[in-house]
């Protein structure tokens, strides 16, 4: 079972407990205002910030934060100047772990990320360490109750993505990066319900761990993605489906 696609639908059924709400919310609103500031504040121009819109919408967050997280990227109002930064390392039994940051202070960030490591068993590498056993791909999630598989397989290359597999409760479409939403748009055309839809950094192989290297690893990643100004884990872990399945209880 592939490390990327599992560990997002973890994150996800786990961001909506009310007690996670806050701290999602902190990171999406730092990603509208990243994505903002980088390709302007038209969504319909800026492929990166309609995708955090969406993603902050799906998360019942008012058009009020919404906007005001536009106008701080692109200068209309004051606003911290965040900065965009990745680390990489690798986690307890060998597996590659690579992190995305938005960050004002990045000798804070990295400190919080080497102590994530330290207490976790795992070691930060240097930078070129662990990214190229990774590919930067747009993912679409489906849920599997929209359709049989063979005939969503079927509309899912028909909409334009690269890769197809079934993931529980879910399809996940691969695309390439240009591509991602204009999968999306055709999925929607024809009313297939998109859940969620994003970029990742899909593993090119994936690493076994097991026993408890395995839920140390998951405990670590679980540790980074709880920093305010980390905005995406990415792991090349190969779990089995027992140990992931208590993680996302």
């Amino acid at each position: 079972m592939a490390g990327h696609s599992k560990w997002a639908q973890i994150k996800r059924k786990k961001a909506v407990t009310d007690a996670r709400r806050a701290s999602v919310w902190t990171k999406l609103i730092r990603e509208i205002t990243v994505a903002a500031r980088a390709g302007g504040g038209d969504p319909g121009g800026n492929p990166r910030l309609r995708l955090a819109i969406d993603a902050a919408r799906a998360q019942n967050m008012p058009n009020e934060n919404i906007t005001r997280a536009i106008k701080k990227g692109t200068g209309e109002l004051e606003g911290a100047a965040y900065e965009e930064v990745t680390y990489e390392g690798y986690g307890p039994g060998g597996a590659a772990i690579f992190i995305e940051a938005s960050t004002d202070n990045p000798n804070r960030t990295v400190a919080e990320i080497r102590h994530a490591f330290s207490r976790n068993g795992g070691n930060m590498g240097a930078s070129g360490s662990v990214a190229w056993m990774f590919d930067r791909k747009g993912l679409i999630s489906v849920p599997a109750a929209a359709g049989d598989e063979d005939r969503m397989m079927e509309l899912a290359l028909e909409c334009g993505a690269d890769d197809f597999t079934r993931e529980g409760d879910q399809y996940v479409l691969s695309t390439a990066v240009q591509d991602l939403h204009a999968v999306q748009e055709a999925l929607r055309a024809r009313g297939i319900p998109v859940e969620s839809a994003g970029f990742e950094m899909v593993p090119r192989n994936t690493v076994k761990v097991e026993g408890e290297d395995a839920a140390r690893l998951l405990r670590l990643l679980e540790a980074l993605e709880e920093l305010d100004d980390v905005s995406k884990v990415s792991s090349n872990f190969d779990i089995d489906a027992t140990q992931l399945a208590a993680a996302d209880s």
